[in-house]
């Protein structure tokens, strides 16, 4: 069962939006500055700008294939069910992992105000539980509804965000930001300042790619659009604009945010505090500073674990969708429209995710996001290369391969920087989704991809059928809300014929009469007198390249059609000796409406400037079946 397609534009930046600001700027930045001084402002921007760049092959994918599951539907359509099995499950956790830190901030909040500082950590896992069921219920009931309110929280986190940065300019102290480059340590069980220096030197660039690598799960919410993608109305245009300008939003927003903390906290505190955005609300403004970011903060978590429940569960559906998981995990709610099953699994394993350590929360996240990046950015290429002929995005990333190229490597380099406890985990996630592939998936499940496509290109060896450009074109469909014709019905069940050689219309006809003579009762000397007094009454050839013979008959009521393609061409007269497209069919008067519209549809088809060389160029008969069911809709 599809799900339903709710999200417009706003819904689509509120969740980008809403999924990044959380952690990343209400918590890392006194972790980050600890471990570089000012200078991890540079860290955040250029973390955003490297996100942007490695996003376009994002759009282009989620635009050609906007399906629930998102970066794991188009990596499994590009690298098989393998490593299709491996990323979903990696962003699956990944996201769950991002949501938990979340979750986790939104517990402590309430905590605080329930427990003081009685609250211990067991009071908080429960309190986090029931965070996680009331987010899961909301989820259930709807996307439309998480969707709005996940608008309503966002507007409300980037208007006291506004605030803070509005008032905080006029307060901000230079002298903090000199030295640039701080690093501190535990000394007396407290941090301290134990170094310093320039940035202009190769310790001052290598933190600012750690800083980066450090908050990159700041990021992670661009891939909640791609999971919910299927339910964005008008993807072609809604996801490109709503995630372009949701990243250069938050790069904004983080980058004042951060310059007006580090101005206005010395840096020691700075160093040792773990609500660092809170803190310099107070300095600022007292008290109801530190309660109003409090309450952004509040608002901030809110909104990610709500993306984050969102997105996370159309991972389980996506690979039940394709036999890597039960069907069960896989069920829509016919009430709601809602995977159900999916979203429980994932809330269950959100509160599992909440036993881990909030550093290898952060962390583990931040390596498997990455690596869903350089996958994609792989996948784009392999995709490209393969020359599919319905993979037909309505976004582009630019300056192809090489942004790719760069994106990989400046992502692979990244994991690199989190050190070898992420990698660790990750390592551990793959092994977990090896066994389900290999125990499950591996029997139940089996598709075409862009890999193998690629790979025909280099050897013969390989046969493939047309199951992946077949998914490809239905998906097509759907992202252009288009609604299947009598005449598209038809066309997907008339034999497509792909003549090898020079022929005449005589024996087109001939040939053609007596296949109908069958399926109609009819004489075939008959078929052939009608379509030949047809083609003498005015020839069919509406073109040198196309020509369409058809027939009416008064006591039959069906339609029938036959489509071929001649590349030497088929001689209709002296005057159409090369006719290579010809749509060939018999009729019923009760059947005018469709007859009609028949000859309108391929009067639309042919008028396309690319049509006679699209023609030629089709591979074999299912191409040209795809070319017909793809031409342009009036």
């Amino acid at each position: 069962m599809e799900l339903k397609k709710e999200l417009g534009f706003m819904d689509v930046f509120s969740i980008a939006s809403g999924a990044m600001i959380s952690s990343g700027i209400f918590i890392l930045p006194g972790i980050a500055f600890s471990k570089a001084g000012p200078i991890m402002i540079l860290g955040y921007i250029l973390g955003g700008l490297i996100v942007l760049v490695g996003t376009l092959s994002v759009i282009e994918l989620i635009t050609a294939m906007p399906k629930a599951g998102g970066d794991y539907f188009f990596i499994m359509r590009t690298l098989g069910p393998l490593i299709g099995t491996i990323s979903g499950v990696l962003s699956w956790f990944a996201i769950c992992l991002k949501t938990a830190f979340a979750i986790f901030g939104i517990a402590g909040v309430v905590g605080r105000i329930l427990y003081g500082d009685a609250m211990d950590h067991h009071t908080l896992i429960i309190i986090s539980s029931l965070v996680t069921a009331v987010f899961l219920i909301l989820n259930i009931v709807g996307v439309e509804a998480a969707s709005k309110f996940e608008t309503i929280i966002v507007a409300g986190l980037l208007l006291l965000m506004g605030i803070f940065i509005a008032v905080g300019m006029f307060n901000v102290n230079l002298e903090f930001f000199n030295p640039f480059v701080q690093i501190y340590d535990v000394v007396n069980n407290r941090l301290e300042l134990v170094s310093s220096g320039s940035p202009f030197t190769a310790l001052g660039a290598g933190l600012i790619v750690s800083s980066a690598a450090l908050i990159f799960v700041s990021f992670g919410g661009l891939l909640t659009v791609a999971c919910v993608a299927e339910e964005v109305k008008n993807p072609k245009k809604n996801i490109p604009k709503g995630l372009i300008s949701s990243i250069i939003v938050i790069i904004l927003v983080y980058g004042a945010t951060l310059f007006v903390t580090v101005g206005v906290l010395p840096g020691d505190q700075l160093a040792n505090s773990l609500t660092p955005i809170a803190d310099a609300a107070k300095v600022l403004a007292g008290n109801p500073g530190y309660i109003i970011i409090t309450v952004a903060s509040l608002l901030a978590f809110i909104s990610t674990a709500n993306a984050g429940v969102m997105a996370a569960s159309r991972y389980p559906l996506a690979l039940s969708r394709d036999k890597l998981f039960p069907s069960l995990i896989g069920h829509v709610n016919k009430k709601f429209k809602t995977p159900t099953v999916a979203i429980i699994s994932t809330g269950l394993l959100m509160v599992g995710s909440l036993l881990l350590p909030l550093e290898t929360l952060a962390k583990t996240a931040s390596a498997v996001i990455l690596t869903t990046y350089v996958l994609t950015n792989l996948s784009v290429i392999i995709i490209r290369e393969s020359n599919l002929s319905n993979y037909r995005p309505s976004f582009v990333a630019p300056l192809y391969p090489w942004i790719q190229i760069f994106t990989i490597f400046v992502f692979t380099s990244f994991i690199a920087q989190l050190g070898i406890a992420a990698i660790e985990s990750s390592i551990g996630l793959i092994f977990i989704s090896l066994a389900i592939y290999f125990t499950y998936g591996k029997k139940n499940s089996s598709r075409e991809y862009a890999l193998l496509h690629l790979l025909i290109k280099i050897t013969d060896n390989l046969k493939l059928g047309h199951s992946l450009e077949s998914e490809l074109r239905d998906i097509i469909h759907q992202r252009d809300e288009v609604e299947l014709t009598e005449f598209d019905k038809i066309v997907m069940e008339a034999p497509i014929v792909d003549l090898k050689s020079f022929t005449s219309l005589k024996e087109l006809i001939e040939v053609e009469a007596e296949k109908f003579s069958t399926i109609l009762g009819k004489n075939n000397l008959e078929l052939e007198n009608l379509f030949f007094e047809r083609e003498n009454e005015i020839t069919t050839a509406i073109s040198g390249f196309t020509a369409i013979p058809h027939i009416v008959i008064e006591d039959i009521d069906t339609f029938h059609m036959a489509v071929f393609r001649c590349r030497d061409g088929i001689k209709f007269s002296e005057k159409h000796p090369q006719i290579k497209a010809v749509f060939l069919f018999v009729s019923s008067p009760k059947l005018n409406k469709l007859h009609l519209q028949t000859l309108a549809s391929i009067a639309t088809l042919i008028k396309d400037d690319n049509f006679e060389k699209k023609w030629l160029e089709a591979k074999n008969e299912n191409y040209l079946r795809d070319l017909i069911l793809l031409r342009t809709r009036k």
